[in-house]
């Protein structure tokens, strides 16, 4: 299916991006190495089912978008939670999870890579394995420190020892690469647990911040490093987080961009089940095995909301409503209206300043928002 003409909205210009599928979601916005901007996301049935498939499509210099098409296919695995990477040797990477169902302990990281800026990949490969109860995801980019180190954020799963995954033992970790990404070192985040997505971006000051989604609700955290691999304990922020994804950039004029939705636990009134119970609903015993733990889930995934920092991090004080609603996320169900979020931002900038945005819309469709650099902060 092809992308929509692009539409003006007010200061912003927009298109949806769908596949031939009820659910998009999780989209990630990265330039590539010749001058297009990718998105990557999953489109299925519904999320944690077997036909849940990574889709890929390009925005072009003439500004349009290309035919989104298929990039992942396995019929056992649910595929999520796309990732790209342009390489410092012009390689582009597509990282992304490959899980049972909706048991995300049994994830692990797969990546397929392109010479040719994504028109054609190689095979996929397991880059890194789920190990016992504890699968691994990704959800933010790849960082590349002078030094030529990489850096790739991942958290966790943790399978409890009675029950099933539901979120509540998340920790974040950092693999990190001294040789283009052929070894991997793994470095915990200490007092992590519930600190996921884990963004890292390097700050106008030259150290490193990383902002994390909170599995409680409450607030976006915040960690600190100078090397990449030592990292002070994640720490609440001034700006709210509802167990919902959050992404953070720096800008060119070095200050810093964050999409999140500006809402929490304090904003709900209802709460879903997990990702478990949707998907197993007719295991009636597996979800009475254990009570729900501390993970909040079902607080409103809107608005979506950009902030903007002058200051490394320290302060949010310019924040801005990309799209409003009620964001009803009481399951991740995409047909009939019920589900209504706006929610897993990606924000990258373009070699000509302009900001582009992509989120999920309703699980239905991944929405693109272009802001030109002069209405950033208008």
């Amino acid at each position: 299916m092809d992308a929509s003409e692009p539409v003006d909205e007010g200061n912003h210009r927009t298109a949806l991006l769908t596949a031939p599928a009820p659910q998009s979601h999780a989209a990630n916005l990265m330039p590539l190495p010749d001058g297009d901007m990718g998105c990557a996301w999953f489109a299925g049935t519904q999320e944690g089912m077997s036909d849940i498939d990574i889709w890929f499509a390009r925005f072009r210099s003439d500004g349009t978008w290309s035919t989104p098409e298929r990039v992942s296919a396995d019929p056992h695995h649910s595929e999520q939670n796309p990732v790209l990477f342009p390489t410092p040797r012009g390689e582009l990477w597509l990282l992304y999870t490959a899980q049972h169902a909706g048991d995300q302990d049994t994830a692990e990281v797969r990546v397929r890579v392109s010479t040719d800026s994504g028109h054609t990949w190689g095979a996929a490969r397991t880059l890194v394995p789920a190990s016992g109860s504890r699968g691994v995801f990704i959800r933010q980019p790849i960082v590349v420190l002078d030094s030529g180190r990489w850096l790739l954020p991942v958290f966790h799963c943790v399978r409890p020892e009675r029950g099933k995954w539901r979120g509540d033992h998340d920790t974040s970790a950092v693999l990190v690469s001294d040789d283009e990404g052929e070894t991997w070192q793994h470095h915990d985040v200490p007092n992590s647990t519930g600190c996921v997505h884990m963004n890292i971006v390097r700050t106008a000051d030259g150290t490193l911040l990383a902002m994390f989604r909170r599995r409680q609700a409450d607030a976006v955290h915040a960690s600190h490093s100078t090397d990449g691999v030592h990292w002070s304990p994640p720490e609440p922020t001034e700006l709210p987080n509802n167990n919902s994804s959050i992404q953070l950039t720096a800008l060119r004029d070095g200050g810093l961009a964050l999409v999140y939705n500006a809402s929490s636990a304090a904003d709900a009134t209802a709460r879903r089940t997990s990702l478990y119970d949707e998907i197993n609903q007719d295991s009636a015993e597996a979800v009475e095995e254990e009570p729900p733990g501390p993970a909040f889930w079902g607080a409103p995934r809107a608005p979506l909301t950009l902030a903007l920092s002058p200051d490394n991090g320290k302060t949010w004080p310019f924040r801005h409503d990309i799209e409003a609603g009620d964001g009803h996320c009481l399951t991740n169900d995409s047909r009939n209206g019920a589900n209504r979020e706006l929610s897993y931002p990606s924000i990258a900038q373009a070699s000509d300043g302009e900001l582009h945005i992509a989120f999920t819309h309703f699980r239905q469709a991944i929405k693109h928002v272009r802001l030109a650099p002069d209405q950033t902060f208008t």
